[in-house]
This record gives C-alpha cells, structure tokens and sequence, in this order.
C-alpha cells in the first residue's frame, strides 16, 4: 500500500526561489532546505544570496545562491542555466520578487510614470521571464510546480501602491492563463495572495502605526501574520499532494479577505 504522507515530502526536490535571500524569500529558503529540498536562492541582492546559503548550509541543509535581477531576460537565463547546472533540474519555481517595501505610498496621481514601468517590469515581465525559462525543463521532465506570489492588497483595492497593487492582481490572471497552456505537459502553476506580513523588510519600511494592532483588527484570527504563516501553503503548492490543483489562487491573511 501506499503511503499518501509519501506526496507531502519535498526530499531532494530542487526548488528555484527568487526573491530568496531576505524577507520571506529567505524564510521559504531556510524552510525549504530543511524540508530536505535542494534550494537555489536568487536575488539581486549579492549579500543577502551570501547570507543566506550560508545560513542553510550551516544547518545542514544543501543551497546554492546567484544574484538576478529578474526583469533582464540575460540574468533570468543565467539563473536557470546555473541552477539545472548546480542541481540537475527544477522540480519547483516560487516566484518570490518583487518590488513592495522600496515603494512610497502615495496617491496614484502622484506616481511617476518610470516607477510605474519598474514595477511593471520587475513584477509582472519579471513573473513571465521566470516562467518562461524554466518551462523547457520542466516540458522535458514532464513535471514541475509554479507558485506565484501575489498580494492579498487585490481583494480590498489596498490604496497608496496603485502600481503595486495592479501588477499583483495582474499575477492571478497570469497564474489562470499560464495554468491553461502548461496543464497538459504536467506543471501545475498556482498563486498564494499574503496578507500584511511582518517580514524585517516590511517592519523596516513601515511606520509603527502600520504594522500595529489596528493592522489585524480586522482579521479573523487576530495577530500579526508572521513569514512563517505562508511556508505551509506554498510547501502544498509545491508538492505532489496538489497535483490535480492548477490556475488556483489561495489567500493567506488570517480571515480578513474571504472569497
């Protein structure tokens, strides 16, 4: 008989992160490996990479790190390239980066049209760059695991990020349509929309009075979400036990949005 526990584990599983090397990239990273995956930390961030392996391998685990900047298609190709090269393959591409906590909040009519088309870039052409690389492999393996981050900012129309806020929305559409037309060569691709975080880079960037309790209030389960509260869902996502779960968008907010 067999044990359907068996389609949870990720042992030797390779699992490309971007985004990986602080924040809650570094949190699925660190939890990743302990998982007994075999992790690849990008980010364009060189020291936090440094950082970051470091501390997987310290504890065991087995990583490997590159710095990439996600919206040049040359660095996106280097990553994948080194990644197959360093591990074999790429059972598993969490699509982690983005740019968030740099952003001022403002309103819309006060951000500027270049910071407008980074954030596209990086967030969106940065998202398709990512899939679109890693998609030979996982064609020729006849499997692999996409998981999108979004933000759980597109259910309430959150305000100040309009830029954003429309690219994590556009994530979901994205994860739909991707799903469609890889389906049949075995990748799963789905979305996970995060609730505020108290990530360091988000506490780092945010005033007192944002990351208080009136941040929460309004939850269900009334505390702060903690990097730790995602690691479970996007672990599922990126395992066999969701095999036959494709163009799905899973929140992760503690109640607040329902949908």
């Amino acid at each position: 008989m067999n044990n359907d526990n068996d389609r949870f584990s990720l042992q030797d599983r390779t699992v490309l992160i971007t985004g990986g090397g602080k924040g809650i990239g570094k949190v699925y990273a660190e939890q990743f490996a302990l998982a007994g995956a075999r992790v690849m930390v990008a980010d364009i961030d060189a020291p936090a990479v440094e950082a970051t392996v470091t501390a997987i391998e310290a504890a065991g685990g087995t990583a490997s790190g590159i710095t990439t900047d996600i919206a040049d298609p040359q660095s996106v190709d280097a990553m994948v390239g080194a990644t197959k090269e360093r591990f074999g393959s790429i059972d598993v591409l969490v699509n982690n980066a983005s740019l968030m906590s740099s952003l001022p909040r403002r309103p819309w009519i006060e951000i500027p049209v270049d910071e407008w088309d980074r954030v596209m870039a990086v967030n969106l052409r940065g998202l398709f760059l990512c899939c679109r690389a890693v998609f030979p492999i996982m064609r020729e393996q006849g499997r692999g695991k996409i998981v999108n981050i979004s933000s759980s900012r597109i259910w309430d129309g959150t305000p100040n990020r309009l830029h954003y806020t429309t690219s994590k929305a556009g994530v979901v559409g994205f994860t739909r349509a991707l799903a469609r037309e890889v389906g049949a060569f075995g990748i799963n691709v789905n979305a996970v929309t995060p609730g505020l975080t108290m990530s360091d880079s988000q506490i780092a960037s945010s005033a007192a009075s944002y990351v208080g309790e009136s941040s929460f209030a309004d939850r269900s389960i009334r505390r702060a979400q903690m990097p730790r509260d995602l690691v479970g869902v996007v672990m599922f996502l990126s395992s066999a036990a969701s095999d036959f779960i494709t163009g799905q968008t899973i929140n992760v907010d503690g109640g607040k949005a329902m949908h």
